[in-house]
């Protein structure tokens, strides 16, 4: 799939590629195993992919390679066009805890294989493990979301911009996961719908939430409550959609490849006043700006940032100052 961007670069080690193994596997403090392509000293050729003589994971249907600072997300089952199932959720939640790590990273792109980007919740898995469902539906004190929230919000407690390439089906569940990107670039022909009024529910994967960011209140009760099916471009039309464009991966990357030529405290610190504070009180707006522009006016990055302006070069930036 990545090689539709168009962008081949030098692999970095860590994070590459994370794996569902089972519990037996020694893991890394995301709760995957690395498989690592290279080291920065050694070159692409450093290391071939760890091999696990005798064992055999367990289904994984989310993986995640990092290149160029930038790391593609891609939902990785297409013969159930990527609907989501309990396990699903647990590791989009982990891969972006794995992510929120790792300072030299730069963008997100969050896209789906085969022939959609999501179908929304697998409901048929789901209700098969009821157990499963009850504890994933309890909150976790210490961050506010439960496993169906936290699967699309830890997106958003990504200290780096995520952008969301949208294909054929962006359903229920996978709509609202598309809606917890900064960005969405969809294909006109997507298909998009708040598809939880057709099993008699509401979206409560932040779908509340985000849909508020974007639309007027009038539009979320009615793609809330008639669960109204749009094309990419009419949800380009009500502010669902960012973009528009015929191969949205492609377009998804190079904006990820435009926003990691900016500085990378920069793009934090953006990020953390527009999600933090964008219906805030004036005070408060401004005080968080003046808060935020002290600490990037003594950074490293801004000043590579403005050495380069002066210059006229491409800067050259070190890694994130703030997790």
């Amino acid at each position: 799939m990545q090689s539709r961007s168009g962008r081949t670069g030098h692999r970095r080690a860590l994070p590459t590629t994370y794996r569902r193994f089972p519990r037996s596997v020694r893991r890394g403090s995301c709760g995957f195993v690395c498989i690592p392509w290279a080291t920065r000293s050694a070159g692409p050729a450093a290391h071939a992919t760890r091999a696990y003589a005798g064992r055999v994971p367990t289904p994984s249907y989310v993986t995640c390679t990092v290149a160029d600072h930038i790391a593609h997300v891609r939902l990785d089952r297409a013969e159930k066009m990527n609907a989501l199932t309990l396990e699903t959720l647990r590791e989009l939640a982990r891969t972006a805890h794995g992510l929120r790590r790792d300072r030299d990273l730069r963008a997100v792109v969050l896209s789906g294989e085969g022939e959609a980007f999501s179908a929304g919740l697998d409901f048929g898995a789901v209700v098969r493990d009821p157990l499963g469902v009850v504890t994933s539906f309890l909150p976790r004190p210490w961050r506010g979301t439960n496993t169906f929230q936290e699967a699309c919000w830890a997106w958003r407690r990504l200290p780096v911009p995520v952008v969301a390439a949208v294909h054929g089906h962006c359903l229920g569940g996978g709509l609202q996961l598309a809606l917890a990107a900064d960005f969405r670039i969809a294909a006109p022909d997507s298909q998009w719908s708040v598809l939880e009024s057709k099993w008699g529910l509401i979206p409560d994967m932040t779908g509340i939430r985000t849909l508020a960011e974007l639309v007027g209140i009038d539009t979320a009760k009615r793609l809330t409550m008639t669960g109204q099916l749009l094309t990419g471009t009419q949800a380009e039309a009500k502010g669902l959609v960012t973009e528009l464009a015929d191969d949205p991966l492609a377009a998804a990357f190079d904006l990820a490849h435009e926003l990691a030529r900016r500085s990378p405290d920069a793009l934090a610190a953006a990020k953390r006043l527009f999600d933090g504070h964008w219906r805030s009180g004036l005070r408060r707006t401004l005080a968080a700006e003046r808060v935020e522009q002290v600490a990037l006016l003594a950074a490293a990055n801004t000043r590579a940032a403005r050495t380069a302006a002066f210059g006229r070069n491409e800067p050259v930036f070190g890694p994130r100052a703030r997790v």
